[in-house]
């Protein structure tokens, strides 16, 4: 018997329906897949390598300590430019602090007022440097100060007297710093002589003001016995005074008394121009400035004016 399909056309028209196969029950087989089970995430094992990897690999290098040559170079310009900027400012600070004038120097060096000693083998007599009162006129109230006659010396620095507290000009040549006790600090002319030709400072001389000065009369008052005591201690016995100028200083509190001595010496009559300034410096005595020009170096005169203008308290 022949097959159904067998007897069926080769071509089937298009109108033809298609053919249902259906393959035998038995042929078909489906096996459902039971839903797959999912841990929570927070549930998930951890796996670990197995000790004989862990062992098997290299350890964990440290960190690499930092040397010096690990600083960033900005640091280290910064910390050699603070290094260097100190170390100027010292050495700045060392090679001035030894840069004192022979002036300065002089001034630093104290001692008591005494009288002023003489040259040795000098034929001029030595001062009286009694401590009895020699009479002196009564000081100006006011009288400003004479432009005397000769040149000014030429000011080439300041003299700061710190024993004393004040501070004065530095005058050229022929002056020159130099020691002369019992000033602290002076500037000399020639030999020591008597009188000498000097310009010194140091702390009023005897002892303290009974009173402590308060006006410019006070002031006054203590100049007079300034000039008292360089009447009896620069000068031959028997000098005589004449006041030229009396006025207060021009900073601060004191006063200055400007006057001619006269006094003979080998049998000659002669004149100096000196000064005598006191000024207070917060000490228990005040501090005092004096100046005598000898007639033989008259022509140092005006130097006195120099003084009396710039003399200063520190």
């Amino acid at each position: 018997m022949a097959d159904v399909g067998d007897q069926m056309p080769s071509h089937d028209s298009p109108t033809t329906p298609f053919r249902k196969v259906v393959l035998p029950s038995e042929e078909t087989v489906q096996i459902p897949r039971p839903p797959a089970q999912r841990l929570p995430a927070q549930q998930v094992p951890e796996q670990q390598p197995p000790d004989s990897v862990l062992s098997s690999l290299p350890p964990i290098p440290e960190p690499p300590k930092r040397g010096i040559g690990d600083i960033p170079m900005k640091v280290v310009y910064l910390v050699a430019a603070i290094i260097g900027t100190v170390l100027a400012v010292f050495l700045i600070f060392m090679l001035f602090s030894g840069d004192v004038p022979a002036n300065k120097k002089a001034a630093e060096r104290g001692a008591s007022v005494a009288p002023a000693p003489a040259s040795a083998g000098s034929a001029a007599p030595a001062p009286s440097g009694t401590a009895s009162r020699v009479a002196l006129p009564a000081a100006p109230a006011s009288r400003k100060y004479p432009t005397l006659s000769g040149t000014a010396s030429v000011v080439i620095g300041i003299v700061s007297d710190k024993n004393t507290g004040i501070s004065y000009p530095s005058l050229a040549a022929p002056w020159k710093a130099k020691s002369f006790p019992p000033f602290s600090a002076a500037q000399r002319i020639g030999k020591v002589a008597v009188p000498p030709t000097v310009i010194a400072s140091a702390m009023f001389p005897g002892d303290s003001p009974a009173k402590e000065p308060s006006k410019d009369a006070d002031y006054r008052a203590l100049a007079v016995e300034a000039a008292r005591w360089a009447i009896t201690t620069q000068y031959p016995q028997g000098a005589t005074l004449t006041w030229t100028a009396s006025k207060k200083i021009p900073v601060g509190k004191g006063w200055t008394l400007g006057y001619q001595v006269t006094y003979t010496l080998s049998g000659k009559e002669q004149v100096a121009q000196a000064m005598v300034t006191v000024v207070e410096v917060g000490k228990t005595k005040p501090a005092m400035l004096l100046a005598s020009i000898p007639e033989a170096h008259k022509k140092h005169w005006r130097d006195i004016n120099t003084l009396v203008e710039r003399i200063r308290p520190l």
